[in-house]
């Protein structure tokens, strides 16, 4: 009769197998996440198995699996006749993506207003006088996310941190920065310091207020933008 402890070195080398499968799948899976946040991967994309298993050095498995991981986060979607593809968001969709995004980032700018310290505060400030000195579309757009970041982490609500962080994942699917729009930089400066000085005030109200009116102008723009048209 077989024993447990005949099997022990087979159940320990199979768990070893898919252990290190598991991590190969979150290697790939997060590999090709940065790629399309990164726009390395673009919308409408072609996605390989066997030129992505390539790529990353990897067997065509935990590729499979990181496609399937993204194909239900919507990032990846089976077009007809074409495979898989990075998603592509029609106008009704970034325009729902927008409006969730101003009702969450108001929310978090109302709670910074409510609990960010005096430390959290300055990082905020020093992020927007460095912004006051970039005219570079996509460095702008990373310090963009920054304060961003900063607000949302200064809100000290984890579940609504974690609900901005998987909607910045669709962000990643719309093309180029609404920064490249003549003008936008100085506006969206002035914007962010609406918020800031708000939440410096302790003032929820206002704080979400001028969020909301933040991202829906940049709604706005980005319709215009991708669409011509809002």
């Amino acid at each position: 009769m077989t024993t447990k402890a005949a099997l022990q070195p087979w159940i320990d080398d199979e768990d070893e197998r898919l252990s290190e499968e598991v991590s190969r799948a979150e290697f790939a899976y997060r590999t090709l996440l940065e790629a399309i946040s990164n726009g390395e991967l673009r919308p409408g994309q072609r996605m390989r198995e066997n030129e992505l298993a390539k790529m990353l050095n990897i067997s065509r498995t935990p590729i499979r699996e990181a496609m399937r991981r993204l194909s239900s986060e919507g990032l990846v979607v089976i077009a007809p006749s074409r495979g898989m593809m990075v998603a592509q968001l029609d106008k009704l969709q970034v325009r729902e993506l927008y409006s969730i995004r101003a009702t969450l980032e108001g929310a978090a700018a109302r709670l910074a207003a409510q609990h960010a310290s005096a430390g959290e505060i300055a990082v905020m400030k020093e992020i927007l006088d460095a912004s006051e000195a970039e005219d570079v579309p996509h460095s702008y757009a990373r310090l963009n996310r920054l304060f961003h970041q900063s607000i949302h982490e200064s809100a000290h609500n984890r579940y609504l941190t974690k609900s901005l962080s998987q909607l910045g994942t669709h962000l990643a699917l719309l093309p180029g920065t609404t920064f490249e729009a003549p003008g936008r930089p100085a506006e969206a400066l002035r914007e962010h310091r609406s918020i800031l000085n708000a939440i410096e005030n302790r003032d929820p109200d206002a704080a979400e207020a001028a969020a909301r009116q933040h991202i829906e102008k940049a709604g706005l723009t980005r319709m215009r933008m991708m669409f011509s048209a809002p």
